[in-house]
């Protein structure tokens, strides 16, 4: 189930958007920040890059082979958008409340760590910093 925060969109700030799925952000969420249950791979950040929010979260996915599992963040750097991913073993894969709620940062590019983003981080709270500033 998606979820959003328009009272602070309409106030300026970035609004948050919680999907399973990473597909299911649409043109209308650029600029938010999205919590996704997707793993931070390479087609999952495709998705991403379409509707351009503020920051991405992903699962990790365990990393798998080459790293595949967080191998969407640098892609996402290269294109100027904010991305990082939480460690599969703190949050369940496709399920994005899981994310949010249960989710500890295990990667983050740079530009999510210039928002504030870093490693070891819950999720909850690196996001709550984010939409109070």
């Amino acid at each position: 189930m998606a979820q959003s925060d328009s009272s602070k969109a309409a106030r300026g700030a970035a609004f948050l958007r919680v999907v399973d799925s990473i597909t299911e952000l649409v043109p209308a969420d650029e600029g938010c920040i999205a919590v996704s249950g997707s793993h931070g791979g390479m087609s999952s950040a495709r998705f991403a890059l379409a509707a351009r929010p503020l920051l991405s979260v992903f699962n990790d996915a365990g990393g798998g082979l080459d790293d595949a599992g967080f191998s969407g963040l640098a892609m996402l750097q290269a294109q100027g958008l904010a991305a990082c991913t939480v460690a599969h073993r703190s949050a369940r894969i496709g399920d994005a409340h899981s994310t949010l709620n249960d989710g500890i940062i295990s990667r983050a590019n740079a530009l999510a760590a210039a928002l504030g983003i870093a490693e070891g981080q819950r999720c909850s709270e690196a996001l709550a910093a984010i939409r109070n500033t």
